[in-house]
């Protein structure tokens, strides 16, 4: 099976999971500007990575736009955030992005990256000073908002290779 791996990442974390998947199973690695310019008729799968942004996925469009024309390839998403695997709000964030449309029919993942404050853009930067002022302003806090506070205040990075196991083997399978 002739496997694709496409990415875009902010600030590493992404690339990094791209890297580990394309080597752990011999994949052609592509950037998505350097993909958007491929057809991948010759693949028989297309993963593609991008990293989570206020509970969307980064250029997810790509894949939208292209999902009904690869429908005879396997297709998958990994999503990268700063949330820890065990996050709740993951399996929300997969029923609303990816159960309905043109995205029914790809597999998500999520694989827990961090926060880079050095390598984020200013706009980044900014809206996440705003999230946090707004997060520590708010009264009676739950305890998860206390974590993401202390979380989200300072770059962090939970990234780990294990976590591309469930997408390799998803990929592998009917080989």
């Amino acid at each position: 099976m002739k496997t694709a791996v496409v990415y875009t990442s902010q600030t590493g974390f992404t690339k990094r999971y791209a890297e580990w998947l394309s080597e752990r199973i011999g994949a052609d690695l592509f950037e998505l500007s350097e993909a958007k310019k491929k057809t991948f008729d010759e693949y028989d799968a297309i993963c593609y990575g991008g990293w989570v942004c206020a509970a969307n996925v980064t250029k997810i469009n790509w894949m939208k736009n292209n999902a009904e024309k690869w429908k005879d390839k396997k297709l998958a998403v990994f999503c990268v955030g700063g949330s820890p695997i065990d996050n709740p709000d993951i399996e929300i964030f997969f029923q609303k992005n990816f159960s309905e449309g043109p995205l029914s029919t790809v597999k998500p993942f999520y694989c827990p990256g961090g926060f880079n404050y050095e390598k984020m853009s200013k706009g980044s930067k900014a809206l996440m000073k705003v999230f946090v002022k707004t997060l520590k302003a708010k009264k009676d806090k739950t305890e998860e908002e206390e974590l993401m506070i202390k979380m989200v205040s300072q770059s962090y990075d939970i990234s780990d290779i294990k976590y591309i196991e469930p997408i390799v083997e998803y990929l592998e399978s009917d080989r």
